[in-house]
């Protein structure tokens, strides 16, 4: 039998880090593949999937490993409050691609175009996987499966498509994009294979971007008021696509 530890060192350069008991009961639920996990208080790991996830109990129960608290912590950079960490095997880009390229979709893609904060793109996955949207896109330098976006993200990764692409490889299908000169977005009924872009955090979409809109939308919002955070842009998006 293989060693936990030693099969943590062999998948820790390519595999995904689930931080924390929620991102391991997510990636579960979700079909991820996990080869290892550890926690420093099995029972009590146990004792949480008892009231919060029995679905994915036994699973668990298979998987997890008691380690030392030195050793846990030697393993992840941040140590979870739940003691609890896993490594799950990323899905295949070519996979990914399938699934966002599909053709009818039956809910939007989300794109976040040249976002720049870690955590408001693992905040918009986890968002995105409620709303069953087909998936998320990243363009620009942020990569949506670093360690940071995973945990912002809750292991939701695995509940819904997330790569990062350019501009002229985003999948077919109606853009619309948030910006504060587009249309009120109460007036339009977005269909279920739109792609929903939203622009950075500061300097909105990039030229690129904008110029493959085939639609500019606006949220509503109070005078004198700047802006939304990025996730609560995407949830009102998401919302209103949902709306009956």
């Amino acid at each position: 039998m293989t060693d936990p530890l030693d099969l943590w060192a062999r998948e820790a350069g390519s595999a995904v880090l689930l931080d924390g008991f929620h991102a391991l009961k997510h990636a579960l639920r979700f079909g991820a593949r996990v080869p290892v996990a550890v926690t420093t208080d099995r029972a009590a790991a146990l004792a949480l999937a008892d009231e919060l996830a029995p679905d994915v109990r036994e699973a668990l129960a298979a998987l997890l490993t008691e380690v030392d608290p030195r050793t846990y912590a030697s393993l992840v950079a941040r140590p979870h409050p739940t003691a609890v960490a896993a490594l799950a095997v990323r899905p295949s880009r070519e996979a990914n691609l399938r699934e966002l390229a599909r053709d009818p979709r039956v809910a939007p893609v989300v794109v976040l175009d040249e976002p720049r904060n870690l955590g408001n793109a693992g905040a918009v996955i986890r968002l995105a996987a409620g709303f069953g949207a087909t998936g998320v896109i990243t363009t620009g330098t942020l990569d949506p499966w670093h360690p940071t976006v995973v945990r912002g993200g809750a292991g939701l990764h695995f509940a819904t498509a997330v790569e990062r692409l350019t501009v002229p490889e985003l999948p077919a299908g109606p853009v619309y994009a948030l910006d504060p000169e587009g249309e009120d977005i109460r007036n339009t009924k977005l269909p279920d294979h739109a792609v929903l872009a939203f622009g950075s955090e500061r300097t909105g979409l990039s030229a690129e971007l904008r110029a493959r809109a085939d639609h500019l939308l606006r949220l509503p919002m109070r005078p004198q008021v700047s802006s939304y955070n990025l996730a609560t842009s995407v949830a009102m998006t998401l919302f209103h696509w949902s709306a009956p």
